[in-house]
């Protein structure tokens, strides 16, 4: 599994680059804060939402703590994705930024 950290995240964001952000929390946890330009698609969602996700791009998966993206990450490589990266530490290390 391919990771990235939120501060090597927040870096590449800082220097303007547009990133494919795809969070899988729940409603009530994005409603807290979301990534500026993330994507927001529930986990059980991702199975009816593969036409969201970019195959071309690389792709961030994003969630609380990094279990939930890793369980994203897991299904989407199965389907074919290939370039992907999980936020290690999730947003609980983002918000510590």
């Amino acid at each position: 599994m391919q990771t990235i950290t939120p501060e090597q995240l927040k870096k590449r964001l800082e220097q303007g680059e547009k990133l494919d952000i795809i969070d899988v929390r729940e409603d009530e946890e994005v409603a807290q804060g979301i990534i500026p330009g993330a994507v927001h698609i529930p986990l059980m969602q991702i199975p009816d939402r593969l036409a969201d996700i970019p195959k071309d791009r690389e792709t961030i998966l994003v969630c609380r703590s990094g279990n939930r993206s890793g369980r994203a990450y897991d299904f989407l490589t199965a389907q074919g994705f290939a370039n992907l990266k999980n936020m290690s530490g999730g947003m609980l290390e983002w918000d510590k930024l």
